[in-house]
């Protein structure tokens, strides 16, 4: 008999590819990466804390998904609901597990000295901040000599990439494709930051021209904001030096003054994470 014509019993069927074979990613990973995605955009509601809606848009997650998501952190103490305003908060349990690493980073222990002449130098509030993820996030704020200061930023706030100087200056030394990526990905978030992506990709154009960022409309009307990019010894934009002020005080000659002022400050701080052999920012 010849087995090979045998069609009374059937060849078993070839094994499933697992999914990471395919290329798909596992349930719980992704489940992960959305919580994770939630934590990050109620750490940028900070005190105040973020409503449900607000969490859906800025994610893109359903409301349902993103409902049960913020229940089990609260759950678990890794975020809050207010009482009053049913709006959510970074948790406290988040704070006690900061605890087990430094308390600053030490880039930005590093950059103190730096940032404290900037500020003394240029006369108004100087910034700066690192890259983590799609969003930049302020890590130190030092207040120049000016009697008019603006304090628009708080240490730990955190914006998506492509709503300050910062964010856009960043975007401006990656490659074009990604900082297009990385637009579109955040694009959801913008609405709260009077911006869009098309004011977005136009502001990196110039900033990407000119070596340094400026924001014509600071987050707090009437002031203006410039910044330079830090890049990291592999070469790609890392963190931000930023001199934010009342828009009398930065007029287009003093403008591009700051600006060039910014870029040697951010080449002595990209020298020196050299030096150190920085790979990463934070603490």
């Amino acid at each position: 008999m010849d087995i090979s014509d045998d069609r009374s019993t059937p060849a078993p069927p070839e094994p499933k590819p697992r999914r990471e074979e395919t290329g798909q990613p596992r349930s719980g990973a992704q489940s992960v990466r959305r919580a994770i995605a939630v934590l990050r955009i109620l750490a940028a509601g900070r005190e105040a804390g973020l409503s449900l809606s607000d969490v859906v848009k800025a994610t893109g997650l359903s409301r349902p998904t993103a409902h049960r998501i913020v229940n089990v952190l609260v759950e678990e103490g890794i975020a809050e609901q207010r009482h009053k305003t049913k709006r959510y908060a970074i948790g406290h349990q988040v704070l006690e597990l900061a605890l087990a690493r430094p308390s600053r980073s030490s880039f930005a222990v590093m950059a103190d000295p730096h940032l404290a002449e900037l500020a003394r130098t240029v006369g108004d509030t100087a910034f700066l901040t690192i890259r983590t993820g799609m969003d930049a996030l302020c890590v130190a704020r030092v207040i120049g000599t000016y009697p008019v200061q603006v304090l628009s930023i708080e240490v730990g706030a955190r914006r998506p990439l492509g709503v300050s100087s910062a964010g856009v200056m960043m975007l401006a030394d990656l490659p074009p494709s990604e900082a297009f990526e990385i637009i579109k990905k955040n694009a959801n978030r913008f609405d709260g930051y009077r911006t869009s992506p098309a004011s977005a990709l136009e502001q990196v154009a110039v900033a990407r021209r000119n070596g340094y960022a400026v924001h014509h409309a600071g987050l707090v009307p009437g002031t203006k904001a410039i910044s330079a990019t830090i890049k990291a010894p592999d070469g790609r934009p890392c963190a931000a030096i930023t001199i934010a002020a009342i828009s009398a005080r930065l007029r287009p000659q003093r403008e591009a003054e700051v600006g060039e002022t910014l870029k040697s400050v951010a080449l002595t701080l990209e020298a020196l994470l050299k030096e150190k052999g920085k790979t990463s920012l934070l603490p």
